[in-house]
């Protein structure tokens, strides 16, 4: 299970009101993309499920338990600008977080527990569509490649919860489509929730199982820091998207995405060359 439930919080900053009296339920497996204009709070109401924030009043419970004060492995997060370590592999990116996990100050497996870590690594690598790019560093990886490696960088712990900050803003559209495909599939194929911050109507409706909007209901200059945002627009999309299922009204659109063969960003096979 990975149901979110946001019950009345506050965002303030000093005088400023942020966001005020947020209440949301995010479903086990559901897909919601938040929407709204620059400054509305998306990012910040982000970075309070992350951990990196705190409510100025209000919960926020994962699972009917009060979410940690600090990130935990329970909840994944990938940014705009790729999160990844330029020093580390491709291998070493995704390997690390299981490094950190097992050995918190030598960041460092051995033994068994390394060759295990290694292979479900790998195979994470392999579903992301990353595969023969293993030894190479991420400054030698297009724009879509680093985006699909922090992608695996963040599943590799199995997160309840993935959190996805405007993530493929970056990216020329056909390298997007592409990341979208990847991104339906890994939904579909994993157990995990996933929340996500767009500018992109488009985006939004095309992956989401709801679409939420915040906005300021008083947004004259003399009110921007006495009144926060708020939920103004709760939409669940139709025909409704399950996780897992194909849709009965659009299999093709909304079903578990089959693999691609080989991508534009992926590397030249050798016979290529």
């Amino acid at each position: 299970m990975s149901e979110l439930r946001i019950e009345k919080v506050w965002k303030e900053y000093g005088d400023q009101i942020v966001l005020e009296d947020v209440s949301l339920t995010v479903d086990s497996r559901a897909f919601v993309a938040l929407v709204g204009p620059s400054g509305c709070g998306k990012s910040t109401f982000l970075r309070m499920l992350l951990g990196q924030e705190q409510p100025t009043r209000g919960n926020i419970l994962l699972d009917g338990v009060a979410l940690p004060s600090e990130p935990g492995a329970d909840r994944g997060v990938v940014f705009q600008r790729y999160s990844v370590f330029p020093h580390l592999t491709v291998l070493g990116n995704v390997l690390l977080g299981k490094e950190l996990t097992a050995s918190r100050y030598k960041a460092r497996l051995f033994g068994a527990a390394r060759r295990s870590a290694i292979e479900e690594a790998r195979q994470l690598i392999a579903e992301v569509g990353l595969t023969g790019a293993e030894d190479k560093y991420p400054a030698q990886l297009s724009g879509g490649m680093q985006q699909r490696l922090a992608l695996a960088q963040a599943l590799i712990m199995r997160p309840k919860v993935l959190l996805l900050d405007e993530p493929f803003g970056a990216l020329d559209p056909g390298i997007r489509a592409e990341i979208h495909t990847l991104m339906k599939r890994l939904w579909h194929e994993t157990q995990m929730t996933v929340v996500m911050v767009t500018h992109d109507m488009r985006e939004a409706f095309t992956l989401a199982t709801r679409v939420v909007a915040f906005e300021r209901r008083r947004d004259r200059p003399e009110e921007k820091e006495r009144y926060g945002a708020t939920i103004t627009k709760d939409i669940a999309i139709w025909p409704p998207r399950i996780a897992g299922a194909a849709s009965i009204f659009s299999p093709d659109r909304d079903g578990p995405v089959a693999s691609l063969g080989h991508r534009r960003d992926d590397l030249a096979p050798l016979g290529d060359i």
